[in-house]
């Protein structure tokens, strides 16, 4: 069997990147696949891979992103939303555990939100999971976990929210999310 590279997947995602729902599942996939390759993770996701978030590709025609994420120290991340991007998150090391939420008020005060947990799931490796447009999600991974995450666009660029389930608060501005850069 052929091993699926690096730039197979990139060229894959250029190819699925505009073609919606229906695109960003085969990207969820291919994340699956690309994870599945042993050369892959032992190259970006090793225990001694530099912690943070590492900008593997972006696209300069349709301006995706495909990061690493290496954390020593665990996150429970705040609910929040990537905006008018998409994301798929790829388990490469430990676990992540992924909970959607949604929102129960009208969605009418950008300053005020009431949201609740409507699904959770863990993701392991190779397991992949998408998040659409303004979905407001929240992860939560132990120390030494270690993920992929492929966005529609650069996620400093655009307004995201970050939500307070406490406060009922909304925070928005460029670059605003739940995980640490």
């Amino acid at each position: 069997m052929t091993a699926y590279t690096f730039e197979a997947f990139c060229d894959d995602c250029r190819a699925n990147v505009t073609a919606g729902a229906e695109g960003r599942e085969r990207i969820r996939k291919d994340v699956e696949r690309l994870l599945a390759q042993p050369d892959f993770v032992a190259e970006h996701f090793s225990p001694g891979a530099e912690p943070g978030i590492q900008v593997l590709y972006t696209d300069d025609e349709t301006g995706f992103q495909v990061l690493a994420h290496i954390y020593n120290k665990g996150l429970d991340s705040p609910p929040h939303d990537h905006g008018t991007s998409w994301a798929v998150y790829g388990q490469a090391v430990k676990h992540t555990d992924m909970k959607v939420w949604r929102r129960t008020d009208s969605g009418e005060d950008a300053d005020h939100a009431e949201v609740e947990v409507e699904q959770t799931y863990r993701l392991d490796p190779p397991m992949a999971g998408t998040f659409e447009p303004g979905q407001i999600h929240s992860i939560h991974f132990p120390a030494g976990a270690r993920f992929l995450r492929v966005t529609g666009t650069d996620l400093k660029t655009i307004p995201t929210r970050r939500f307070d389930p406490a406060s009922h608060s909304v925070v928005e501005g460029e670059g605003v999310s739940g995980v640490a850069r």
